[in-house]
């Protein structure tokens, strides 16, 4: 007790400890809800830094592997012009071998995946035409022909595949037609 208050007065009275009391909860509520804007600002936080860290982490590994895919279309091409005759080129096309099938099984590793596109309908998401041809095995839009393959990393794209794209069958002319089946103008105006 305070020096000089009145002793037998007893202490705070009732109305003074409610009103003491309600302005604790309150002040409680109130330091409450500012800890769980925290802790929520905190655990998105939290959240966006992880999702930020693994698009850094696929961004860095794709650039990378876009590096190395030119090497591993030169070991293509080495691995299909090599026709070993002799015993020292067969040694050196099994060494070629041996190092294709290990860069191949570490692409594997990592979630990479060549596109198989022959055959399939064009899709400018993942292929990119550097030619169109008439076709009367393909109609039009799908892809006759791969000219350099293009290779994914868990469903995105690290190099789109260039392609040829069919036009569909091409224009028919019959040869017994005079001007390759084009009709001139005079004989237009001779059956009139």
């Amino acid at each position: 007790m305070e020096p000089g208050a009145d002793r037998g007065s007893g202490g705070p009275s009732a109305a003074e400890i409610a009103q003491e009391l309600a302005a604790l909860r309150l002040e409680h509520d109130t330091v409450r809800s500012q800890y769980m804007r925290i802790a929520a600002d905190f655990d998105n936080f939290r959240k966006r830094q992880s999702r930020d860290q693994e698009d850094l982490r696929l961004q860095i590994t794709c650039s990378t592997l876009s590096e190395i895919l030119p090497v591993v279309d030169n070991f293509d091409r080495a691995r299909q012009q090599l026709d070993p005759k002799s015993e020292e080129a067969q040694a050196l096309h099994r060494s070629y071998q041996v190092l294709y099938e290990q860069l191949v099984k570490v692409f594997k590793q990592l979630g990479v995946a060549p596109m198989r596109v022959e055959g399939e309908v064009f899709d400018p998401m993942l292929h990119e035409a550097v030619l169109r041809e008439p076709s009367e095995r393909y109609p039009e839009d799908v892809i006759v022909e791969e000219l350099q393959r293009g290779y994914q990393l868990d469903g995105r794209v690290l190099r789109h595949a260039l392609v040829k794209v069919s036009m569909g069958p091409g224009p028919t002319t019959d040869p017994a037609e005079p001007n390759g089946g084009q009709n001139s103008s005079a004989g237009d105006e001779a059956t009139l």
